[in-house]
Parts: C-alpha cells; sequence; structure tokens
C-alpha cells in the first residue's frame, strides 16, 4: 500500500514536470519546492535531506539543460542540492529521480526503458554502492548487479530481521556463480550441497533464531582483511577474492552484538555468502572457513624424517578419525567436546614425541589449534587449557622462544575474547592490550612475535596520537627485525611521519601499464590519494575529489591515485564506471604492497597534500580540509605568478 501511494506520486509528478522538459519549455512554469520534496526513493532504506515544512518555502527550483538532457534541480536556501529530476533521452519524461545528502547524490531511481517506472536502483557515495534491477518494475529488487562485502552482511542482517527468503537469496552465491569459479571437485561438491539447502535451512533460521529481531539495526562490517585464493588444482581453475569469519556488528535496542555471517567470495562485481549464517549449529560451514584451513597436523621437522612409531601412529589414526566424524551441525557442547579432544591427541602427539624438534613442532600445533578454536567460539575453556600450557613451559624454562610462542597467543586471545565480551569498555580493554605488549616485547625481545607486538604498539600510539611513542616502536622493529614482515610498513610509516617539509618520492605502474611518479607533476599541488575500492569513505571522497579538480585543475592542481585493491579487475572496472581523470598507480598486493608499505600506510582512505616544490605540507589531509587548503596555496599561487608577470614587463 506505502510503495503504490509513493508510485503513484512519483508517477504524479513525471507528468507534472514533462511540459518543462522539453528544450524549448525549460522557461515555463516549475513544479513547486513542497511538490518536488514530496517525492520518495522506491527503496525504503534510503538516508536523505529533506528540509523541514518551514524550510520548504525557501527552497528552490530551477531548470537544467545539457545536450539532450535536460531537468529540474532543487536546492535549499543555501544553493545546497537536494534533488535532481531529469529527462536523459528528450522525450519529455522524467526517468532519473536523484536523491541528495549533504549535497552530494546519494541515491537514484532509474527507468533505464523510459516506460514511466523505476526498473534498476543505485546508492551512491555515502550512500554505499548498492545497484539493483527490477525486471518487473513492481518495486522489489530482482537482483543485484553490483553490492559490497559490507552491503551484504547488511542484507543478511535486514532479511533475518524480516522472514525475508527472497532477500537472503538475492545475496547467496547462485550455482552458475559456483560453476563459473570452477571449483575444484572435492569443494565444488561440499559447496553445491551446501547451497542446494542454504534457501531451506535459512527458512527455518528466521523462524527459530533470536539473535536479530525486528528492532535490530546493522552497524559495521567486520572481518580480517579479504585472502586471495590463488587458481590452482586444489581449489579453483580461476583466483578468488575471499572473506573468512565474517561478522555483522548489530544493534538491538541499544545493546550492541557480534553476528556470525561465515564465508564471502566475490563474483564479478559483487560479493556473495555461501552459506546461511553459522549460528545455533545449524550451517553447513565449517567455523575455521571454507579455503584458509589450518595446516595438517603434521609436525615439518628438519633433516631426515623419521617414520612415527607405532603408539604415534594409532594416536595419529585416532587424530584422523575424530577429523572425519566432526560434523559442521554439531551443536555448541559437540563442537566444545570434539576441539578438547583434539587438543588431548595433539598434546599427547608431544608429550610422546621422539625428539625436541618434534615435540616443538606439536606444542606450536597445540598452541594454535587451541586458539583459533577458543577465537571462534567453539571451545569455552581454550582460555584456561592455553594458559595453563603456557605456565608449564614459563616453570620449565628449557625454551624461551615456545614460551614465547604460546604466551604472545594468550595476550592475543585475552584481548579478542575481551572486545566480544557483553558491553565491553574498550579505552579499558585498549590499555590492557598497550601494556600487554610492551610487557611482552620487554620479556621476549628477540621473539619472532616480538616484531608483530612492536609493529602493533606503534600503530595504537600512532592512533593515539603519541608520535613520539609510536616513532620509538616503529624505530625498535625496523632496528631489531629488519627482515621481519612488518618492518618495510613500520619504516614506512616513521616515513610518513617525518614527511611534512621533505621532498618524497612515489613511482610505480599505472593501472593501464605506464610508468608514474610524483616527480613529473612538480610545479603543481599535488594530492596523493591511498584508496581502495571496498573502501566505502574512499569513494565518497573519490566523488569529492572529481569536483574539486574539476575547479582546481586547471589552476594547478594534480592528483595522482593509489589503489590498494588485491584485485585489480575490481579497480578496472570501478574506473570505467567513474572515470576518474588522473593516474592511478597500482600494484596486486594491497596493503601489504610496496606502494603502500613506503609510506607506511595504514588506513583508507589516506591522502598527503604536495606543494609545487615536491615538499609535503600535510601528510594526513582529510577531505573537508582540502578545498581551504588548496584555495590558499592555488590564490598565492596565482598572486606570486602575476607579480613576476608584472615585474618581467
Amino acid at each position: 500500500m506505502v510503495r503504490d501511494f509513493r508510485r503513484s506520486w512519483q508517477l504524479g509528478l513525471v507528468a507534472l514536470l514533462a511540459p518543462a522538459l522539453t528544450s524549448s519549455a525549460l522557461g515555463a512554469s516549475a513544479p513547486t519546492a513542497q511538490q518536488a520534496l514530496s517525492v520518495r526513493p522506491v527503496q525504503r532504506d534510503v538516508e536523505f535531506d529533506t528540509p523541514a515544512a518551514a524550510e520548504m518555502e525557501k527552497c528552490n527550483v530551477g531548470a537544467e539543460k545539457e545536450g539532450k538532457q535536460s531537468g529540474w534541480v532543487v536546492t535549499d536556501a543555501n544553493g545546497q542540492v537536494l534533488r535532481r529530476f531529469n529527462d536523459t533521452n528528450g522525450d519529455n519524461t522524467v526517468d532519473e529521480w536523484c536523491y541528495y545528502a549533504n549535497g552530494a547524490e546519494v541515491y537514484r531511481d532509474i527507468d533505464s526503458n523510459f516506460n514511466g517506472k523505476a526498473d534498476q536502483y543505485r546508492w551512491l557515495n555515502l550512500g554505499g554502492s548498492r545497484w539493483g534491477f527490477d525486471k518487473n518494475e513492481d518495486g522489489q529488487i530482482d537482483a543485484w548487479k553490483q553490492i559490497s562485502a559490507e552491503e551484504v552482511t547488511a542484507e543478511v542482517v535486514r532479511a533475518l530481521a524480516t522472514g525475508d527468503v527472497k532477500r537472503f537469496q538475492l545475496v547467496l552465491i547462485t550455482p552458475e556463480e559456483l560453476k563459473q569459479l570452477g571449483l575444484a571437485d572435492e569443494i565444488g561438491k561440499r559447496m553445491g550441497e551446501m547451497n542446494s539447502t542454504a534457501t531451506e535451512r535459512f527458512s527455518k533460521l528466521a523462524k527459530l533464531q533470536k539473535s536479530v529481531s525486528d528492532k535490530t539495526e546493522w552497524v559495521q562490517f567486520g572481518a580480517t582483511r579479504p585472502g586471495q585464493v590463488p587458481a590452482g588444482e586444489n581449489t579453483a581453475q580461476h583466483d578468488m577474492l575471499v572473506y573468512e569469519n565474517v561478522v555483522a556488528i548489530i544493534e538491538t535496542e541499544g545493546k550492541n552484538d557480534q553476528f556470525p555471517i561465515g564465508t564471502l567470495i566475490r563474483v564479478g562485481d559483487n560479493w556473495r555468502v555461501v552459506d546461511v549464517p553459522p549460528v545455533g549449529g545449524d550451517t553447513a560451514l565449517a567455523d575455521s572457513g571454507i579455503f584458509f584451513q589450518p595446516a595438517p597436523l603434521v609436525p615439518q621437522v628438519g633433516g631426515d624424517a623419521r617414520a612415527p612409531d607405532s603408539k604415534t601412529q594409532k594416536v595419529l589414526a585416532q587424530l584422523d578419525e575424530l577429523e572425519k566424524a566432526a560434523t559442521n551441525s554439531a551443536s555448541p557442547d559437540e563442537m566444545a567436546k570434539y576441539n578438547k579432544q583434539r587438543a588431548d591427541l595433539i598434546e599427547e602427539l608431544a608429550n610422546d614425541a621422539a625428539s625436541e624438534e618434534d615435540r616443538q613442532q606439536w606444542l606450536r600445533q597445540l598452541a594454535d589449534t587451541v586458539s583459533a578454536a577458543m577465537l571462534s567460539g567453539t571451545y569455552p575453556d581454550g582460555m584456561q587449557r592455553l594458559n595453563g600450557l603456557y605456565e608449564r613451559l614459563a616453570k620449565d624454562g628449557k625454551n624461551e622462544e615456545l614460551t614465547a610462542y604460546v604466551k604472545f597467543r594468550v595476550i592475543t586471545g585475552e584481548y579478542t575474547l575481551s572486545l566480544q565480551g557483553e558491553s565491553p569498555d574498550f579505552l579499558k580493554i585498549q590499555e590492557q592490550w598497550l601494556k600487554d605488549l610492551e610487557t611482552y616485547v620487554t620479556a621476549y625481545p628477540q621473539s619472532p612475535d616480538t616484531a608483530e607486538a612492536l609493529l602493533q604498539l606503534g600503530i595504537a600510539q600512532e592512533f593515539a596520537g603519541q608520535e613520539e611513542d609510536a616513532m620509538k616502536w616503529y624505530g625498535q622493529l625496523v632496528s631489531n627485525f629488519p627482515k621481519a614482515p612488518g618492518a618495510a610498513k613500520a619504516d614506512g610509516a616513521r616515513r610518513r611521519l617525518e614527511s611534512v617539509g621533505k621532498l618524497i618520492d612515489i613511482q610505480g605502474n599505472t593501472i593501464d601499464g605506464k610508468r608514474a611518479s610524483l616527480g613529473q607533476y612538480r610545479g603543481k599541488v599535488v594530492l596523493v590519494q591511498y584508496w581502495a575500492t571496498h573502501c566505502e569513505p574512499c569513494r565518497a571522497d573519490l566523488a569529492r575529489l572529481k569536483e574539486l579538480y574539476a575547479v582546481y585543475g586547471n589552476s594547478g592542481l594534480a592528483i595522482l591515485g593509489v589503489a590498494l585493491d588485491s584485485d585489480k579487475a575490481a579497480v578496472e572496472n570501478y574506473l570505467k564506471s567513474t572515470r576518474v581523470p588522473w593516474q592511478q598507480l597500482y600494484e596486486p598486493e594491497g596493503l601489504d604492497g610496496r606502494l603502500a608499505n613506503e609510506m607506511g600506510i595504514l588506513t583508507l582512505p589516506t591522502m598527503l597534500l604536495v606543494d609545487q616544490s615536491g615538499k609535503v605540507v600535510n601528510r594526513n589531509i582529510h577531505i573537508t580540509e582540502l578545498d581551504g587548503e588548496l584555495q590558499k596555496r592555488l590564490t598565492q599561487r596565482s598572486a606570486s605568478a602575476s607579480e613576476d608577470d608584472t615585474r618581467k614587463r
């Protein structure tokens, strides 16, 4: 009923505006602001600006025309755009209804077949990146042309909250998409079986689960960075970009919680869930994920490999049987029992190991196994067991490196579990985490995990604004662990923190295979933007940067993009649709690659402003600061240039 009412208003406005949309009638009587602002998006979950009734009288409606496109634009008393209603093909009928928030378009209804009814819905800029198709024009999305991983998790939460099976199906990977991935036989069969029953199980879950209600709101996406699964005989015919163990942060009547989503796979411009959420045991998805499983439980020893004795063989056989008997639909109690038995067998293998080297390998496996199960919520007693293992090793005092290895997993586990607790005190938890890290690096200065601890300390202190402390930790990492994975990032972070007033060099291959460098823009004010397609604030910044480039591009502004996606096709497809007019550096390693590490890029978006001489003037400029900074610097430059011209004359 509500949707029909909205559509009648929408079509009514089409008729109202149509006479004024011809090129010869732009001066005709415009609709009133109240009439134009009364129209609402076909889709409900859109946040856009609508002034209060008293302020509508101050709004203006003006005609626009560019080529074949013409229409009306609605602005508020300050000239900020609120709506646009466009006729894109010159047939005297509105076919685009555009909605704005804070002056930027956030949503658009599109009539692509020009029959007076919207058949596409796009969320834009800060509104997101969804693009839905409505084939029968009934106001319901029938397919997603584009949707991000973050938005998929929000769709799953809303589908559960409303019991909308179709909404879930639209983000569930299809049999055709599974076939397109070219999955290997074993994993393809497993995912096919999950897929064939997912809809039925989701319908059952929606009725039984209590975690999400009609009062639940999606708040945030939670996951570690996505991983690139390389093509190969054990996975798929093509590379795949995958998120494992994804959660959605949700809020229900003021209470925050984490809701598990599972595994997401990128297929073209879309992300897909592969199964129903792993809630209440009714799921075919393994808790440890599908693609990033732990390494096989076989110790890797140096020198000549020794065949296991009969007792070890027996325990290994028991471990193998336990793995085969495991079921992904087990209850929480059954999973806890399984993880305990698994840990018991691994510890038995360690106790009976033929050599100290084998013993250490099994104990590392034990620490990793218990830690992973504990953090996945399937081993409630895991923290106690991990602490017990550490205390025994510390008391024994024979192997400091192994003791340090287990201790790092203890403090990491305590930190993660604290964040997952009910009503966590984030400030207190962060303070304890930093204290534990400092204690760790003092107690175990040579441990390989100390390199990671130093990086975490540096990052935390930088984010807290304690830059001197951050420089200390970064420097310690670079000096003591120059070959550690995080050393290049720490060295780059130091370079970035000290960069203001200094020349910097950023160069590499562009997305289209050319060479580009910061030096080629000498004489211009240059903005360097580090971004990625999966970063929603980055996409919003790109839209604003295009506007600023249109204003300042001829006055001496240059922009150099650094795309930090791991998927080149994602960048190429995005740039085709957005048509960004400046060069984009690209290397496939993303945030772990050279382009990110050279300046220690930790978060996205990050933007640096460089002056005409090539020196950094702001190493972390925000998009809201940029207009004023450019106006000041480019105006100063223009004034200086005019004075030089006067002297020459």
